[in-house]
């Protein structure tokens, strides 16, 4: 079956978030759904805050800072990953793109008035190092298509530069390659390379040599560092006190 979002059971999703050990502040789906190229055998990536209790921070004993849980639905591997608040907040803090993604991903399983003040607040954690965040995943996707020669590591390779390339410029995440296709900088063939990868999710290259693609991924990354060179984003996140209100707000609401 085809890994449409439209095809999972929202509701079972729900129900299954809700059984969760600590209450979570929201559940995004991240991945190729996201990335705009799912195939038919994809997997649904699940990404996610959940709030330990004061006792479970406090304590000798303490909560999981990261929570991992995998089963099937209607066929499809569903993977929910969770990190604690305290976590997933310094790593909003830090150049990590991956987290900015999920907190703002607008596919949106479940949410609370907590997602909706992180999604507020991520805008002032946005800097110009966060283009080295998209510099190295880009290497090693890079890296890791010339070992497989799959589709998946090239067109995550494309998308991370593209979407590192559109955050410099504009201070906006965007995750969606299909978004991301208007950029002037983008191949013409990557609508090509997204169709062949929605029939198999480790599917072979098709379409342009390696050549020819080294040569791309090379002016995408030279595009990154110019856009980074100009871009007016600052050089260190703003959010910081505003997090650490939520944090403390969130910890001892629960």
């Amino acid at each position: 079956m085809t890994r449409d979002m439209r095809e999972l059971d929202h509701g079972e999703l729900r129900a299954i978030i809700a059984d969760q050990p600590y209450p979570l502040l929201f559940a995004t789906v991240s991945g190729a759904h996201l990335y705009g190229f799912p195939s038919r055998d994809s997997d649904v990536d699940l990404r996610g805050v959940h709030v330990l209790p004061v006792e479970e921070v406090v304590g000798l004993t303490t909560g999981p800072d990261t929570l991992d849980r995998t089963w099937f639905q209607n066929e499809a591997e569903v993977d929910l990953v969770t990190h604690d608040l305290a976590k997933f907040v310094r790593l909003m803090l830090r150049r990590n793109g991956y987290v900015l993604e999920q907190v703002l991903s607008p596919l949106v399983v479940t949410s609370t008035p907590e997602h909706e003040e992180l999604v507020a607040l991520a805008p002032g954690c946005l800097t110009t190092w966060h283009a080295h965040h998209y510099r190295g995943f880009g290497k090693t996707q890079w890296d890791f298509f010339g070992k497989k020669q799959e589709l998946k590591p090239l067109l995550y390779t494309f998308r991370v530069l593209l979407t590192g390339i559109h955050l410099m410029r504009t201070g906006e995440v965007q995750a969606d390659l299909r978004e991301l296709l208007a950029l002037p900088e983008a191949p013409a063939y990557l609508p090509e390379l997204m169709a062949a990868k929605a029939e198999a999710e480790h599917g072979p290259l098709v379409g342009p040599d390696t050549e020819r693609l080294a040569k791309d991924v090379a002016a995408l990354q030279d595009a990154l560092d110019q856009a980074e060179a100009a871009s007016n984003l600052p050089d260190r996140p703003s959010a910081d006190a505003a997090m650490n209100d939520l944090l403390v707000r969130a910890r001892l609401s629960r």
